[in-house]
Order: structure tokens, then sequence, then C-alpha cells
């Protein structure tokens, strides 16, 4: 099925946006039914506004021993690092 871009409307600010065919082989491709209903900026607002409201908790990193935040609450039985030190840790495994 050839695709061809498509201009549509977004609901959140009305401004119209091209979804191109590549756009819509992507779609099909993850088997999305739907076109989409917001244009990029809004879509990326949205993803954005969702992160922010994440409850962060400060750690210790358990390899440096520097101070970091991390999106999940910490068990007493499991080490937790700092992005890097979690990098290092991973290729290591």
């Amino acid at each position: 099925m050839a695709f061809q871009d498509q201009t549509l409307r977004c609901r959140d600010c009305s401004a119209d946006f091209v979804w191109t065919a590549g756009e819509q082989a992507f779609f099909q491709e993850k088997g999305l039914l739907n076109q989409p209903q917001r244009c990029p900026t809004c879509r990326a607002n949205k993803r954005n506004s969702r992160g922010a409201s994440r409850r962060m908790f400060e750690v210790v990193c358990a390899e440096c021993g520097t101070t970091t935040q991390v999106p999940f609450e910490p068990r007493e039985s499991r080490p937790v690092y700092c992005s890097d030190c979690f990098e290092k840790v991973r290729a290591q495994a």
C-alpha cells in the first residue's frame, strides 16, 4: 500500500501538521490503527508533562558515593548506582 502525506489538524492547538508517508508506514508497522490527534509539538509537550510529575528519590551511589536521584524507591537489599556507574556495571555484566 502506497502512503501519501496527509494534512491533519491538532486537537490541542488547532494547527495543521503533515502526517508523512514515512510516519504512516511506521504506524502500520507497529500496528497502530488511528491517525495522530496532536501535532509533534503538542505530543512532545504532553510527553514531557507526564515526566515532570514523576517522583524522584535521592540516593547515594553504591559504587562512587555521589548523591543522585532515581525515579524509583530503592530497596534496602539492592545497590543503587548513579547513571555513570550504572553504565559501567551494566557493561561488565
